[in-house]
């Protein structure tokens, strides 16, 4: 599976030594960019894999990117059989025959998805155990949503001892109506899933509406199951006895299409994002246009240019919230943006309350960026100037890579492997787009790219 892992130095190494990417900044992007497929939606669905008792389901428009590699690690662990294509853009999944309903702590403690494989286990099995989740350090992101949820739908759980424990009742699962405080997407996905093998109806009320939950709902329906309202406020599951396998291919990643438009808009560029669904962008696209970029939309994708010659990016005040809200994680790379814009933006993240840790690294390259709480106010500047930064989260590296782009001079990107968890040939797409972007390895040397592969995994 030709999937990269820039993985960083241990043992207390200096910055110098680690891994980076390096971007000499001040090119204008020009061209076209296929947006590859959606890395939130596809952990969901192979999660949701889990649920087919009977049948082979084939996937395609897989990212390659390294959760994939994780997720199917976890899959492969719980007995699942899984192939991929030799391009790694499709994956044949046998699920038919579990052997385990433990999710391996080691794997879980790389990325939150993997809490995901709870509902499906749970359903098709009777009990499961999983680890608290890792990921990024985003703030705190409760799994009480999924809990409380699950046991609506009969089941005891237990979350003592750092992980969740949790048994149907000795009829399965049955349905429920379901209130959700907050529209959590996990526990949106995480209930869908549970409830579509199990008995009588649920109803989740302010049920997620994240294009995510959308796609899985739909792989779900492809699959047998009765599911309507995905991607509405209220959703419905009738259980029904078992899931048979499919083909379904993943939807694009909106996150990748709007990184990679913001990427465009600061440096007063023109790219064609091919593939994008404009729909899923509308947010994204009516707070560009505000700012004065230039977005539009037809039937093969989505067009961003720059603002007109002469004319500056506008400030604004943004809110990310759940969709159909401003995506929060477009919340950073948009606020690298905000930081030559012509004036004071406010930007406010209603979904994470420690999502601003990165404006450290924007004021090393010569931004006007303070944070408190849930709040950042961001003073444009004239130009902003390369400089030694961190990822400190996937979506924090990828505002590094978009405000290195319009720097001045170089600036050098560490901790790297947060991108490579998210971004699909992160690198070699900007490159081809006209950016001096690429990698080194803990030596300077300029890195050969992603070269590795599932060695775990079998390839059709």
């Amino acid at each position: 599976m030709s999937l990269h892992q820039a993985g960083r130095i241990a043992g207390g190494a200096s910055a110098s030594a680690e891994p980076r990417i390096v971007i000499e900044g001040g090119r204008r992007l020009e061209g076209n960019v296929r947006i590859s497929g959606s890395k939130n939606a596809s952990l969901a669905i192979l999660a949701g894999t889990l649920l087919a008792s009977t049948g082979t389901l084939t996937i395609r428009n897989l990212p390659r990117i390294s959760d994939i590699r994780t997720m199917a690690l976890i899959l492969q662990h719980f007995g699942v059989t899984i192939a991929f294509s030799d391009d790694d853009t499709t994956a044949t999944i046998d699920a038919s025959h579990l052997t385990s309903s433990e999710a391996p702590a080691d794997l879980v403690a790389r990325m939150r998805a993997s809490f995901f494989v709870l509902g499906p286990i749970l359903a098709r099995t009777g009990r499961v155990r999983v680890a608290q989740p890792g990921g990024c350090n985003i703030g705190a992101r409760a799994i009480d949503l999924h809990i409380k949820g699950l046991r609506g739908l009969g089941s005891a759980i237990d979350d003592s001892h750092g992980a969740v424990y949790a048994e149907a009742g000795p009829g399965g699962l049955v349905g429920s109506r379901l209130y959700l405080d907050l529209p959590s997407v996990g526990a949106t996905l995480n209930i869908m899933m549970a409830a579509s093998i199990g008995n009588g109806v649920t109803v989740i009320e302010n049920a997620a509406q994240e294009p995510d939950v959308e796609d899985l709902g739909n792989l779900l329906v492809c699959m047998g199951a009765r599911v309507s309202g995905h991607g509405t406020g209220t959703l419905t599951v009738e259980g029904v006895k078992e899931l048979h396998g499919c083909e379904y291919s993943v939807m694009p990643d909106r996150i990748e299409a709007g990184t990679m438009a913001l990427a465009a808009g600061i440096t007063g560029g023109d790219v064609f994002l091919r593939g994008a669904n404009p729909l899923h962008l509308r947010p994204v696209s009516a707070k560009m246009e505000e700012i004065g970029l230039r977005v539009t939309e037809d039937a093969e994708g989505v067009r961003v240019q720059g603002p007109r010659p002469g004319v500056r990016i506008q400030p604004t005040k943004l809110i990310a919230s759940p969709h159909p809200g401003f995506p929060t994680d477009l919340q950073q790379p948009f606020s690298a943006v905000l930081c030559i814009a012509d004036g004071t933006s406010i930007v406010t993240d209603k979904v994470y309350e420690s999502r601003f840790r990165y404006l450290t690294e924007l004021n090393k390259m010569g931004a006007h960026a303070e944070g408190e709480g849930r709040t950042a106010v961001i003073t444009g500047v004239s130009s902003l100037t390369g400089a030694d930064v961190e990822a400190t989260d996937l979506r924090a590296g990828a505002a590094m890579v978009v405000a290195g782009l319009a720097a001045e001079g170089r600036t050098r990107i560490f901790k790297t492997e947060h991108l490579e968890r998210g971004y699909e040939f992160f690198v070699e797409k900007l490159q081809n787009i006209g950016a001096t972007v690429w990698r080194e390895d803990e030596f300077g040397r300029v890195s050969a790219g992603r070269s590795e592969r599932l060695t775990a995994c079998s390839h059709v």
